[in-house]
């Protein structure tokens, strides 16, 4: 039988990578749908400060081993495309 996910346990450590890894995610996006008001630059600010915490994780993460550290790397993949990509249409 399978173990239930309730009952696997889970470090301490890997539920902080994990909520650093959210909320650098959470920061990138805040950061994108200011844009235009008021708030841009505290949330620009803020989205680089997240992408320093994360970049500094994914040196981190490598004591953890390759997964870790490739997740760590993944986060910072995607907020770095969520802050550079432009998805709004030009007309």
């Amino acid at each position: 039988m399978s173990m239930p996910w309730s009952a696997w346990p889970v470090s301490p450590a890997v539920v902080v990578l994990g909520g650093i890894q959210l909320f650098g995610l959470v920061a990138a996006v805040v950061a994108r749908l200011a844009q235009g008001t008021r708030y841009e630059p505290v949330c620009q600010w803020g989205c680089v400060a997240a992408l320093g915490l994360v970049g500094g994780l994914c040196g981190y993460a490598i004591q953890f081993g390759p997964h870790a550290a490739a997740t760590s790397a993944v986060t910072l993949l995607v907020m770095t495309m969520i802050a550079v990509i432009d998805v709004r249409q030009r007309c």
